[in-house]
C-alpha cells in the first residue's frame, strides 16, 4: 500500500486520520499514517499547547492541521478583526433561536451554563479566526500539512503556508470544486463523498473519486467519505486516488477521548442513522440522528441559521457535551459517516492501521487471483 504521496510526505501508509485528540495523531503517524489535527474548537493558545504535545510525543514522525474557512459565511465581506467579527456576529444571533436551543437541553435534563460563553465563540470557522490558529500551527516544523474543510483557503493564506514550506490541502465534493483548488495551487485535494462524516456533498464517494481524479490531473487526490476498512481502501486506489483521508474510525479507538457511552452509542447505530443536518454548523454535515438534530427540523420551530451564527446558537449543546458526555447522547454533535455501520469494537489506532493493511492487500490479492482465474 505505496503510492507517491507516501515519498511526498515521508509516511509509510496513504492513511491519512482526522481528529480533534491529539493522542490519535501521534498513534496514528507513528503506526505509518499521517495524523492531522482537528483545529476548530480550539484557541490559538489551546492550539498551541496541542501541537507542542504532538511535537513532545511523534518522534521523528510529521503531522497535520485541519482548518475551517468556508468560501461563503455570514460576515464575510465586513472587513473586520476576530474579535470584531464575533461582536458583530453575536448582535445576528436571533434570541429565538438561543432560547430554542437551551429549551431542547433543558427538556432533556442538561445544565446550560451561561457564564461559559461557549455558545456565542468563533473558534475558528472563519478567516479572520483561522488565521491566528494557522500562524500557530506553522511555528511547528513537524506539522507539514495544512488541510481546509470548506471551500479554497484564500491566496494569502496558502501563500503563507507554502512560504514556509508546508504542503495545502482542502476538501471538496465536486469535480468543480476540486477544479478550482488544483488551480488556485491547491497541493492535495481531498474528495469527500456525501456518506463521508462532518461537512458533505450530496454526490457518492464511488461516483465523485474518479471525477475529482480526472479533473485535477496530476495533483493527487485523496479518497475520503465511506472508508472503513483496507478493501475500501483498494477500491478508493483503484479509482486513481493516492491515498485515503478517514474520521470516523477514530472516534472508535482506545487512544480516542470518547467515553465508552459515547463508543457504545457509535457501535449501536446502523448506517441509515446519520443525516445531514445544518443544525449545528449551520452547512450540510453528517452526524448521528438524534433529538437535536430531529428538534430543528420540526415545521414551525426556528430553522437552522447560516455558517457561523447557527454554530454560535449550538455551540451551548457542544459544551455540554464535552461537560457531560455520558447524558449528553440525545442531543450531542456526533459528527460521524455512514462507516459508523461497520464498527462493532473498540480497537487500537495501530491495530487499525495494521488491520487496513491486511484487508487492503487480501482484497488486492483477490483481483489478481480473479486475473489468474480468467487467464488459466
Amino acid at each position: 500500500m505505496r503510492t507517491p504521496i507516501c515519498d511526498e510526505l515521508g509516511i509509510e501508509f496513504p492513511i491519512f486520520a482526522f481528529t480533534h485528540c491529539r493522542d490519535v495523531v501521534v498513534a496514528v503517524s507513528k503506526a505509518g499514517g499521517f495524523g492531522v489535527l482537528g483545529a476548530v474548537g480550539f484557541t490559538p493558545e489551546q492550539l498551541e499547547i496541542e501541537c507542542a504535545w504532538i511535537d513532545e510525543n511523534i518522534g521523528d514522525h510529521n503531522y497535520g492541521v485541519d482548518i475551517v474557512i468556508p468560501n461563503k459565511y455570514e460576515g464575510m465581506d465586513a472587513n473586520l478583526s476576530g474579535d470584531e467579527l464575533a461582536e458583530m456576529l453575536r448582535n445576528m444571533v436571533p434570541k429565538e433561536h438561543l432560547d430554542f436551543g437551551r429549551k431542547i437541553l433543558a427538556d432533556h435534563g442538561v445544565p446550560v451554563e451561561e457564564s461559559s460563553g461557549d455558545a456565542l465563540q468563533l473558534l475558528g470557522w472563519t478567516e479572520a479566526t483561522a488565521t491566528p490558529q494557522v500562524d500557530v500551527a506553522l511555528r511547528h516544523p513537524k506539522m507539514t500539512l495544512i488541510a481546509n474543510a470548506l471551500g479554497t483557503p484564500p491566496p494569502d493564506m496558502m501563500d503563507h503556508i507554502h512560504a514556509a514550506g508546508r504542503k495545502v490541502a482542502a476538501l471538496c465534493g465536486s469535480p468543480s470544486q476540486a477544479k478550482k483548488h488544483a488551480d488556485a495551487g491547491v497541493d492535495i485535494i481531498i474528495a469527500q463523498g456525501g456518506e463521508g462524516g462532518g461537512h458533505c456533498g450530496e454526490v457518492g464517494s464511488i461516483v465523485l473519486w474518479p471525477q475529482a481524479v480526472k479533473a485535477v490531473h496530476p495533483v493527487p487526490v485523496l479518497a475520503a467519505g465511506g472508508i472503513g476498512s483496507g478493501q475500501q481502501i483498494a477500491a478508493a486506489l483503484a479509482l486513481g486516488c493516492q491515498g485515503a483521508w478517514t474520521g470516523s474510525q477514530w472516534l472508535m479507538v482506545e487512544e480516542a477521548e470518547n467515553t465508552a457511552v459515547q463508543q457504545a452509542a457509535y457501535i449501536e447505530a446502523g448506517s441509515r442513522d446519520t443525516v445531514r443536518s445544518r443544525s449545528f454548523t449551520g452547512k450540510p454535515c453528517r452526524m448521528l440522528k438524534n433529538d437535536w438534530t430531529e428538534a430543528w427540523e420540526t415545521a414551525g420551530n426556528p430553522e437552522p441559521l447560516g455558517m457561523p451564527l447557527q454554530y454560535m446558537v449550538s455551540g451551548m449543546a457542544v459544551a455540554a457535551t464535552h461537560k457531560y458526555p455520558d447524558q449528553t447522547i440525545d442531543v450531542a454533535f456526533n459528527p460521524v459517516g455512514q462507516v459508523v455501520g461497520q464498527f462493532e469494537k473498540v480497537e487500537k489506532t495501530a491495530g487499525v492501521i495494521e488491520r487496513w493493511v491486511n484487508e487492503y492487500l487480501e482484497a488486492t490479492g483477490n483481483l489478481e487471483a480473479f486475473n489468474e482465474a480468467a487467464n488459466a
